[in-house]
């Protein structure tokens, strides 16, 4: 049967220990810079959709637009079934 040694847990506790750490203190030195970037990114994004004009073919002049309202959902089925009263046995 293979016994760890003492040196060789010390060893990979402190490999483990160095990993987290320096995880932790790479978020914190470039976490924000990341998070910069892809929020800046999407901005600029929005940004030119937003400076677009709007598409000219899609209402032309003299074209009448009629938008309604979508038909609300399933309302009360009143033919669900036949009521069972049911009673309690003692």
């Amino acid at each position: 049967m293979h016994t760890a040694s003492f040196e060789s847990i010390v060893k990979t506790i402190l490999i483990i220990l160095l990993f987290y750490f320096g995880f932790k203190i790479f978020i914190k030195w470039f976490g924000p810079r990341i998070l910069k970037y892809f929020l800046n990114k999407i901005g600029n994004k929005v940004q030119q959709q937003f400076n677009q004009p709007p598409n000219p073919a899609a209402n032309k002049k003299g074209d009448v637009v009629i938008d309604k309202k979508p038909k609300k959902g399933r309302g009360s089925n009143k033919n669900v079934g036949e009521y069972i009263d049911y009673e309690e046995i003692d």
